[in-house]
């Protein structure tokens, strides 16, 4: 479906904006480092997780670095480890649009035994709770790096990797965000899939601390057990770390065509609070059986929906999903329309808000919805 585009805001204003976009801020991390090498595999290599994450990272940062208005930042560039506190401080003061953490799994051994090894395939993983056994233990082995620091009971406010009162503190400060985070973690899922042919493991939610506290979307991604013969001698191998890269990037590239418009210089994105006029000389770009809304935040707290407690915007809605209330403001099928009400929302400091797509009273992806 096309729209067909009246006047520009370049031409109602006397202060004529560049069509120059902000970047768009990739954060890689290269889990663990230095003295902290990850899980070590089965032994057969020298390499380890901390050296097959580093590789991954800095191919796909190469690649990604080659797209227009993309910025690429890393964690580390070497075998240093940055704790997990300096990852999270480091990612947002750069003011990241998506990070993204590399990893390479291991599964537990049983009966005295060092490590299993029947465990393979592909997973990533966004902040949430998760009553599965697996998942927990993913969890608390990545989070466990931080007894390597000296002062972790302080700069970690006694956080306990093995207390699930501790994960559950973690989950509130992310939530904002989820939504988008499973987005680029299905898209970087499908990938290892059909790119890569690994087994697709899915999309999984635990209670990593390094994505608690980063502010946008983020996922943790495993690549692989190294505890698996097969998938060891994989991501050792030049081809194996090419296909991943690969996978990641395709996924990563997607992620950032479908929302490199969050990032647009503002003068652009508050169009009609500049030009009050405009709206109405728009044209519109109507998906029948569609209602598209702005997502304004995400919180476990129940809000009157009243416009005092959302700066002063009107038609606010909320719907409830598990124990988390998800606030949303406007409601229609014009695409343009709703676009316009996203800039008013970014306007009245609503800066992390998206908009979200329902087809007959079902969320579905807004790109879906966009491509049909």
């Amino acid at each position: 479906m096309s729209a067909t585009f009246i006047v520009s805001a370049n031409e109602m204003t006397e202060e004529k904006p560049t069509n120059k976009r902000k970047e768009f801020v990739v954060m890689i991390d290269a889990g663990h480092g230095g003295n902290d090498t990850g899980t070590p595999g089965t032994g057969r290599y020298k390499a380890t997780e901390k050296d097959i994450a580093l590789d991954v990272s800095l191919a796909l940062g190469k690649m990604l670095d080659k797209l227009p208005n993309v910025k690429v930042i890393y964690t580390r560039k070497k075998d240093t480890y940055p704790t997990l506190s300096q990852r999270a401080v480091l990612t947002n003061k750069k003011k990241a649009d998506l990070f993204i953490s590399i990893h390479c799994n291991a599964q537990p051994g049983k009966k005295g035994k060092k490590f299993g090894t029947t465990a393979y395939g592909s997973e990533t993983f966004v902040l949430g709770l998760s009553k599965n056994k697996t998942n927990l233990e993913v969890a608390k082995r990545e989070n466990s790096v931080i007894f390597l620091e000296e002062n972790h009971e302080e700069v970690y406010e006694g956080f306990d990797p093995s207390s699930p009162e501790s994960l559950i503190s973690l989950i509130i400060l992310q939530e904002e965000y989820l939504d988008q985070s499973i987005e680029i973690a299905s898209y970087i899922q499908k990938e290892f899939k059909v790119t890569a042919k690994r087994k697709d493991r899915g999309v999984k939610q635990a209670g990593f601390w390094v994505l608690s506290k980063t502010y946008m979307p983020s996922v943790l991604v495993e690549l692989g057990f190294l505890t698996h013969k097969k998938e060891e001698d994989f991501l050792n191998s030049k081809r194996g770390k090419k296909i991943m890269t690969k996978s990641l990037y395709n996924a990563v590239k997607k992620y950032i065509d479908l929302h490199s418009e969050k990032v647009y210089k503002e003068s652009e994105e508050i169009i009609s609070e500049t030009v009050p006029d405009f709206e109405d000389m728009q044209s519109s770009q109507v998906f029948k059986d569609v209602t598209f809304k702005v997502q304004l935040s995400a919180s476990s707290k129940k809000i009157a929906i009243k416009a005092y407690n959302f700066k002063g915007l009107s038609q606010i809605s909320r719907e409830k999903s598990g124990s988390i209330f998800r606030y949303f403001y406007g409601k229609t099928s014009d695409y343009e329309e709703i676009k316009r009400m996203k800039a008013r929302a970014k306007n009245k400091g609503y800066k992390d808000c998206y908009i979200v797509a329902y087809k007959k009273g079902k969320k579905v992806p807004l790109a879906q919805v966009l491509n049909q």
